[in-house]
């Protein structure tokens, strides 16, 4: 217990690490010629990744028999879920002013910002839902069935870094490469518990 303690809080720290870096290198004017585009891109980046390494938790269970990775799962869930807040204020307060209309314009020209609202969105109920208490108060298997948007969410959340660039569309692929081949272990997962009731019965 100690030790689940002990690398939750370095988690924490770590998780901590790249917001640190960002505020330090935008305190003293490093973050390039524009500053607010590099704070954005990273931050839905960093997003991006902790959604990423959430998903990635089941497989390496499963796989290396490290079943103690899932005590860690919440806490990259709701890292994701930070980072994409702090994108979203990042964008709302600093590149749009807090313009209502204008953020709205956007959304409605703008597909790939649609997008990213969206799997912000459905992030909001996973985050609100993450204590035990919301688990003991949903039920289990409702549970589980409401934390699979983490699935469309990923997914929106590729998606809207690929339409993001203009030329170099190498991150996003390797992104998307990732969250294929995560979804792919699930449902081959699934194929094969469905096989093993129809033996069984």
């Amino acid at each position: 217990m100690t030790d689940t303690k002990f690398n939750k809080f370095l988690l924490f720290i770590n998780g901590l690490v790249p917001l640190g870096l960002l505020s330090w290198d935008g305190y003293f004017g490093q973050l390039g010629a524009n500053p607010v585009e590099f704070f954005l891109r990273t931050t839905g980046i960093l997003t991006l990744s902790f959604l990423v390494l959430t998903l990635l938790i089941s497989p390496m269970r499963k796989i290396l028999g490290l079943n103690g990775l899932i005590r860690f799962r919440r806490m990259l869930g709701l890292y994701a879920f930070f980072y994409g807040l702090v994108h979203l204020v990042t964008y709302s307060i600093f590149d749009k002013s807090l313009d209502i209309t204008a953020i709205a314009g956007d959304v409605w020209q703008r597909p790939f910002i649609a997008f990213g609202m969206i799997a912000l969105t459905l992030m909001i109920p996973l985050a609100v839902t993450s204590t035990n208490g919301m688990i003991k108060r949903l039920g289990g298997k409702r549970w589980q069935k409401l934390h699979q948007l983490i699935y469309p969410i990923v997914i929106l959340g590729v998606v809207h870094f690929y339409l993001i660039q203009k030329s170099d569309f190498t991150y996003p692929i390797i992104f998307g490469l990732i969250v294929f081949l995560l979804l792919g272990f699930r449902f081959f997962e699934r194929l094969q518990k469905a096989g093993n009731k129809r033996s069984v019965t």
